[in-house]
């Protein structure tokens, strides 16, 4: 069951200058991390129980270099915290979802993740995330 919004990602060209843009609207920087097996380095802003996931990339090659060169900085992702993330792969998959990741694997802030294809979700890079924090 999908038990709230987890994060909003954001693609950004570059982290420094998209944390100071936040910190103008006075929010803070809870951590920063890097993610190698993505290619990623990532800040993050809580705001409530949501968080905001800036999203650079430290490769040209990294999946999030490629989102920005093909569309540009912005959303990237909406990511959805589920209670069981394999049921809700296979209940995804049975309502005709096309997943990404049909295993989950390990993300930030010690999430396990797994994306829908935004084919198959009007567009939108849809994440299902297990919060293990």
């Amino acid at each position: 069951m999908i038990t709230k919004i987890s994060h909003i990602g954001i693609a950004v060209k570059n982290l420094d200058d998209a944390i100071e843009m936040y910190k103008k609207l006075g929010l803070e920087i809870e951590s920063i991390e890097e993610v190698d097996s993505q290619k990623v380095k990532i800040a993050f802003i809580l705001i409530g129980d949501v968080r905001i996931e800036l999203l650079a990339p430290t490769s040209d090659n990294s999946p999030i270099a490629k989102y920005i060169e093909k569309k540009g900085e912005g959303i990237q992702h909406l990511a959805f915290a589920v209670d069981d993330l394999p049921a809700e792969l296979i209940k995804a998959e049975g309502n005709g979802l096309r997943l990404i990741d049909k295993v989950p694997r390990k993300g930030a802030h010690k999430a396990d993740i797994a994306f829908l294809h935004p084919k198959s979700t009007k567009g939108v890079l849809v994440e299902l995330c297990k919060e293990n924090h």
